[in-house]
């Protein structure tokens, strides 16, 4: 039974790592250890890809405003992919840097900043405005009308060296995971079918997926922790 739940599990996440498969394992009731686990998925032939060593030659100073609670630092940026048909789209990736919630994956064939701005406007009216939002010079994040709303809005922006995408790690760490377990797994035949199938994976990130850096528990279950904990102290 455990072997086969952990092959099972393995087909239906193929970048997870025993460790990421003995804590869903845990979360589904089964008492074992991670030495067994590791055992078996070891002698069941299951190995994770193993990511290429590049050296990175890494200049310039992370930049300030570290998020230690929810909804202080933003971090946004794009992500590209084509359908079958050749259409681009363009993916505006926006995420809580502490609790690791992707609050948005809005797909497009393009953006201007008027449909940055509306996305923003979304999420803040849903969640609240950050204290700062973390993001590259690009176009669509300078535009002057959209750094009068952030300004109106009391939110700071920060933005990244050109070519130190470093410094902005949180969103890359992301953008790395949504290619490996979305993307480069899934085909798009329309804008609509990239819509819904990104839709999916965006809930199962935030709800189901767990998180290493969160302890093992998905970014909304950390956040529910922390609100709950939160007013306790209050």
């Amino acid at each position: 039974m455990l072997e086969g739940r952990i092959r099972e599990l393995a087909q239906l996440y193929p970048v997870y790592g025993y460790r990421r498969i003995h804590q869903t394992l845990l979360r589904e009731g089964m008492q074992v250890n991670r030495k067994k686990v590791h055992r078996l998925w070891k002698l069941l032939g299951l190995k994770q890809p193993q990511k290429a060593n590049v050296k990175k030659i890494r200049t310039g100073a992370t930049l300030p405003e570290a998020a230690t609670r929810p909804n202080e630092v933003w971090s946004y940026d794009f992500v590209f992919d084509r359908t079958t048909q050749g259409e681009t789209l363009k993916i505006l990736v926006l995420i809580d840097e502490f609790t690791r919630e992707c609050l948005s994956l809005t797909v497009r064939d393009s953006f201007k900043a008027v449909d940055v701005l509306a996305v923003l406007k979304s999420v803040i009216h849903r969640r609240g405005a950050p204290e700062f939002l973390r993001s590259d010079n690009g176009s669509e994040f300078i535009e002057s009308d959209l750094k009068i709303f952030l300004g109106l809005a009391g939110v700071g922006t920060r933005y990244i060296e050109p070519g130190k995408p470093w410094q902005n790690g949180k969103t890359e760490s992301f953008n790395a995971r949504f290619r490996a377990e979305c993307l480069d797994r899934e085909v798009f035949h329309s804008i609509w079918e990239a819509t819904v199938i990104i839709g999916r994976f965006q809930q199962h990130y935030n709800e189901v997926r767990l998180h290493s850096a969160l302890g093992y528990v998905p970014p909304a279950e950390f956040r529910a922790s922390w609100d709950a904990k939160m007013q306790v102290i209050e």
